[in-house]
């Protein structure tokens, strides 16, 4: 056999694209294990840190398996066509595995890739869409913290994304409904943050309150915030830069503009600390929240804005949110509802306000794909600053619509089925009293005893 003859991949893939692809995956993946874990155990009571990271960790195993099974043919395969109408006929994949050597090394093809051909194969494609799909149930985690049952949990992942995220993301990134209709959503915006902020909301409001001691405790370890916090902002370098699917000019706009509208937001949410509240004094837990606002709030329009709609989008999205958190939280029915981390301020409205942002501050010129002149535009997007027309922030306010009641109802159906599974979906009072040991045997911080010293020495 002449060696030489053998080439190391097909024609259609470029080592380049794929390359980034699997790396941008790796690093959203970094923002689930150990990002949110972190993030997570460093917020929540000392007693939680072990429930909190198991079910991140658990959460993000459940994602793979399901999207390799069906979940990602039912997002991004060929529509059902379930008939009736064009909703209904671009509304869901059909559901079939990837478990084969062709459905894996094949030329990765979607509605979703009009434009361009996808220069890499299915597995890359599936991977990177499932370290977005695992992200999602583990941000709406955030909400349920402190008194959901563990088997619970291990119901409603599998069942939230088979019935919920599919959808949403078919309909905006498979080629479905709404994606035909010229809702944009360049990483997430709606697919993810605003369907977790919702789920948080909902699924914290059916479950009821952590203890009424449990919550108003303070963070077990801000340290372990920073470190959670850190990698979740350089990860989203992943989670946006790796969204136009090629490693083009896009992607380093995409980047930058990342990071620009993050930096405005902490800044702003620090300021708005230091001269709108009664201390007047800047908290670090708000800078985290002020960074969480920013980086929602730019993935749904990253790749679509220039420079100054990043910085716009930053500022609205800490200034909104922190009245939000601070003011509306205080008013029915935000103030019956106990979202432990806030999921739905700084996921849920952060990645609404984002969402309309791409209606009115997304720029033309800025080219996700060029046409074959290598200069002009194939694909852009035009918001009502650059166009004067409102058409694009109606689009996005109908998906937006949908992805809020859609994901209310599927939520409820969801935890509901839930619960008859598990027959309930809190622990007992009983246990939310103690925490991880009653749960799990284990502790984050075990206290060695005196005897358990002694017994120790004694055996040398």
């Amino acid at each position: 056999m002449d060696l030489l003859a053998n080439i190391p991949y097909p024609q259609w893939l470029n080592p380049g694209d794929n390359a980034w692809q699997l790396i941008a995956a790796t690093l959203v993946g970094l923002m689930s294990i150990p990002a949110l874990a972190v993030l997570y155990g460093g917020l929540v009571q000392k007693k939680w840190i072990v429930n909190t990271m198991l079910m991140v960790f658990t959460g993000f195993s459940l994602t793979l398996v399901v999207w390799v099974l069906y979940g990602y043919n039912m997002a991004f395969g060929t529509a059902a066509h379930l008939g009736g109408n064009d909703f209904l006929n671009n509304l869901v994949g059909v559901p079939h595995t990837l478990l084969n050597a062709a459905s894996s090394q094949g030329q990765a093809v979607s509605d979703t890739n009009t434009v361009v051909p996808f220069h890499f194969p299915t597995a890359t494609l599936a991977y990177f869409q499932f370290a977005f799909a695992a992200i999602t149930p583990l941000l709406f985690l955030g909400g349920l913290v402190g008194r959901l049952k563990f088997k619970a949990w291990l119901v409603i992942v599998p069942l939230w994304i088979s019935v919920v995220y599919v959808v949403n993301a078919k309909l905006m990134w498979g080629g479905g409904f709404f994606a035909l209709k010229g809702a944009v959503d360049f990483a997430g915006g709606f697919v993810i943050h605003l369907s977790a902020g919702v789920a948080a909301f909902v699924g914290a409001a059916i479950i009821g309150p952590r203890l009424k001691r449990d919550r108003t405790t303070v963070p077990s370890n801000l340290m372990m915030v920073a470190i959670g916090a850190g990698i979740l902002w350089l990860g989203w370098n992943g989670f946006n830069g790796g969204a136009p699917y090629y490693a083009g000019a896009d992607t380093g706009s995409a980047i930058l503009n990342t990071n620009l509208a993050t930096a405005v937001a902490v800044l702003t949410w620090v300021f708005m600390d230091m001269t709108l509240t009664k201390q007047k004094k800047p908290m670090f837990l708000g800078a985290i929240n002020g960074m969480i606002c920013g980086l929602v709030g730019i993935t749904p329009s990253a790749g679509f804005v220039n420079g100054l709609g990043a910085i716009i989008v930053g500022f609205l999205c800490s200034f909104i949110v922190w009245f939000a958190w601070n003011y509306l939280s205080r008013v029915r029915p935000f103030s019956k509802v106990d979202d432990a981390l806030g999921v739905v301020f700084t996921h849920g409205i952060a990645g609404l306000v984002g969402g309309l942002s791409v209606g009115l501050f997304a720029d033309p010129k800025m080219a996700v794909y060029l046409a074959d002149d290598g200069k002009s535009a194939a694909f852009s997007v035009g918001g009502w600053f650059y166009t004067h027309s409102f058409h694009q922030l109606w689009e996005q306010f109908l998906a937006a619509a949908w992805v809020i009641g859609y994901t209310a109802v599927g939520t409820t159906i969801v935890f509901y089925i839930a619960k008859v599974i598990v027959r309930g979906l809190r622990e007992t009072d009983e246990v939310l009293e103690v925490g991880d040991l009653a749960m799990h045997d284990e502790e984050a911080f075990p206290t060695e005893t005196f005897a358990e010293r002694v017994s120790a020495l004694s055996r040398y």
